[in-house]
């Protein structure tokens, strides 16, 4: 005699993928702590005078100087020179490396024929080449272009492993549908590429500020970059810390921007 089978109830149970993630309550003040952590640690190593006060000011005399910068008018100009000289470069450097890196994916040829001069320039540190493009492209347009070279390579090098990662079976069927190439972009290639494209973006991110930064410091005449050689020329270190923070405060928000943009894009991955 067959026994009866027991009812079961089906419950969905969440599976959560990847690493095991802290409570929301702690990761949400994490940064505030971390924040208040290496500002205590700051003012601990200043009252140690392990350094004399004029290569290590206080952060109280580093408030000031900003403070003073920011009442006076003085700063903005800085800052807005480097936000459009970062999103600018930022946002060519991604756009040509898509470009050239979907193309790259789609002809071994090409690849074989651009793959040395790239990993060339690459690997040519950005301050070797940056005075050159100075003398080349004088104002603000040094900068941006500086900033999207640094940006063009993690992003082309995203964009071919992206596409290349497609499953070939996917592929295979799309064109056994008969899908045109939009088709194949819009409905396979771009959303199995989008983790590695935004992964690749993030990191393109905070390059973009480096890249500016060195144009600004060769020779410019406005931005943040700019004020870190007039701090260190006059020896104002407190213009130089205001300066440095700035610039982080910058790298942090665009990665913060990308990091949502991410959460909005790839939701399907359980982001918390």
């Amino acid at each position: 005699m067959q026994l009866p089978l027991p009812l079961i109830r089906l419950t969905r149970i969440p599976v959560r993928y990847g690493r095991r993630v802290a409570p929301r309550s702690i990761r949400r003040y994490a940064g505030v702590i971390t924040l208040g952590l290496m500002l205590l640690a700051w003012q601990l190593l200043v009252m140690s005078e392990a350094l004399p006060s004029y290569q290590l000011p206080a952060p109280a005399a580093v408030w000031a100087e900003f403070v003073d910068w920011l009442s006076t008018g003085r700063l903005w100009p800085h800052i807005w020179t480097t936000v459009v000289e970062v999103v600018s470069g930022l946002a060519f450097g991604v756009l040509f490396a898509v470009a050239l890196g979907y193309v790259i994916a789609h002809s071994p040829l090409l690849d074989d024929v651009l793959s040395p001069m790239i990993v060339a320039l690459q690997s040519t540190p950005v301050v070797a080449y940056a005075p050159l493009l100075v003398i080349w492209f004088p104002g603000i347009t040094s900068k941006t272009i500086t900033s999207a070279l640094i940006v063009f390579f993690p992003m082309l090098m995203s964009t071919v492993v992206g596409i290349r990662n497609v499953p070939p079976t996917l592929i295979a069927l799309m064109r056994v549908s008969q899908a045109t190439r939009r088709q194949m972009f819009v409905k396979l290639e771009a959303p199995a590429a989008m983790p590695v494209l935004l992964s690749g973006l993030k990191t393109a991110a905070t390059l973009s500020v480096i890249g500016a930064v060195v144009g600004e410091l060769i020779n410019g005449n406005a931005g943040l970059g700019h004020l870190v050689r007039l701090g260190l020329s006059q020896y104002d270190i407190p213009l130089v810390f205001v300066a440095v923070i700035l610039l982080a405060a910058l790298a942090i928000s665009l990665y913060q921007l990308v990091s949502a943009l991410e959460r909005r894009l790839l939701h399907w991955q359980q982001f918390e």
